[in-house]
């Protein structure tokens, strides 16, 4: 793992990422929401990425293997399930230190403890103080400075870092922070949403959306709630995506009263590990149900053996892009930051896209709303050397488990 670069500064303010958030943000009501934002997104966001791998893998056709990728990072799990694939590189990219260092800590874990079991115990399982003695015997010595330092470092509580895995990782973030104050929210409802994780089939599973969940979105206060912006940056939704979502309409209630159902009811509980974090705020036991595809005893010798083919960047994706010689790469997984990106922004990505795709390369992405966040905003010169796969797109987004996205998109570099 020290062949990864180690001038990130862990410890320093997280310059790179809030003057990305925040350039564009004026100090009006909408800019002072836009600098709200920044200043949450500017912590550890995703403990967990919250984009199906699974889909992306088809999407994206890597069960050929030899593939060069350039992604974005998030949560990191995306790109551990990518290496079940074997592909010959992953270079993943993130402006926010704390998904890097949680980057590559994954990557240590799946490379260096000793065992499989160990590797699960120290990514999925909470409540073992041993997890922490893992990390000082096996993964320590193995990482980088930076991101030794960033582990090893205390927080105000006086507490290492990495004493969070020793706890339970997935319920810290942003976005661990939103689910807890979710779950406040509906028990003051008098609803337990943990206990959605009793249904033993897609028939419970839809009962407990019917009576429990669904009426919740027609209470004042969750419509109340929904009608501000502020109240989905726990999600990880900056106010443009936010925009996106109401643009169509409809009363956010209504639109996440419609991906709450897809989350429940429409995946076996015991094969989606997204509705186990969303209602238990945990993974399940071997016996409630399966793990991250990474995680998997079929695919573990792949994933420790390709964890030295990844590199873990502190960049965005149009920086790391344009000191890549052309035509070298294969496969782009942009996520939903699209979203985020004016016209300018856009078409410089997809003018280094273009430049660097391999004939027959493919970029994947996601939406808050359902439409593709490009058409009609790329120049003609750039847009003419993709096709979008919608009829495809369609039917991977419908079988994406997280659930949380309006639509899911493939274009493919012609030649």
């Amino acid at each position: 793992m020290t062949e990864f670069a180690t001038d990130i500064g862990y410890g320093k303010p997280n310059e790179k990422l809030k003057d990305a958030l925040l350039q564009h943000a004026p100090l009006s009501k909408a800019g002072l929401s836009e600098r709200l934002f920044g200043l949450l997104f500017s912590g550890l966001v995703y403990p967990q990425i919250w984009e199906d791998p699974i889909v992306d893998m088809e999407a994206m056709q890597l069960a050929s293997g030899g593939h060069r990728i350039v992604t974005i990072g998030s949560g990191g799990c995306n790109m551990l399930t990518y290496l079940s694939a074997r592909p010959d590189r992953i270079d993943v990219v993130d402006l926010n230190p704390h998904h890097i260092a949680l980057n590559r800590l994954k990557l240590a874990a799946m490379r260096h403890l000793p065992s499989h079991a160990d590797a699960v115990r120290f990514l999925s399982r909470a409540g073992l103080k041993s997890n922490v003695q893992a990390f000082d015997l096996f993964l320590a010595p193995k990482l980088d400075q930076a991101t030794r330092d960033y582990w090893t470092g205390r927080r105000l509580n006086g507490k290492r870092r990495i004493a969070t895995f020793a706890g339970n990782i997935y319920r810290t973030g942003l976005l661990g922070r939103f689910i807890w104050v979710s779950h406040l929210i509906a028990r003051l409802h008098g609803v337990n949403p943990a206990d959605f994780v009793e249904a033993r089939s897609l028939r419970e599973q839809r009962q407990f959306f019917d009576r429990q969940l669904a009426p919740l979105f027609d209470t004042r206060s969750i419509r109340w709630l929904t009608a501000r912006k502020s109240s989905l940056f726990g999600l990880g939704i900056p106010p443009q995506q936010y925009d996106a979502l109401a643009g169509s309409g409809e009363n956010l209630a209504e639109v996440l009263r419609q991906r709450l159902e897809k989350l429940t009811c429409h995946f076996p509980l015991r094969d989606n590990y997204f509705a186990w974090q969303a209602f238990a705020r945990r993974y399940p036991q071997p016996h409630e149900g399966n793990l991250p595809a990474y995680l998997m005893p079929e695919n573990y010798e792949a994933v420790r053996n390709g964890a030295d083919r990844v590199r873990v960047h502190h960049a965005s994706f149009t920086e790391l892009l344009a000191g890549k010689s052309a035509e070298t790469v294969d496969r782009f997984v942009l996520l939903d930051a699209q979203d985020w990106m004016n016209d300018r922004q856009l078409n410089d990505l997809w003018a280094e896209m273009t430049r660097t795709a391999t004939p027959g390369a493919i970029a994947i992405f996601r939406t808050a709303a359902e439409d593709s966040i490009i058409e009609g905003r790329l120049s003609p010169a750039i847009a003419e050397q993709w096709t979008y796969d919608r009829e495809h797109s369609l039917e991977l987004g419908a079988r994406d488990r997280s659930a949380i996205y309006g639509g899911f998109h493939i274009y493919r570099r012609k030649g």
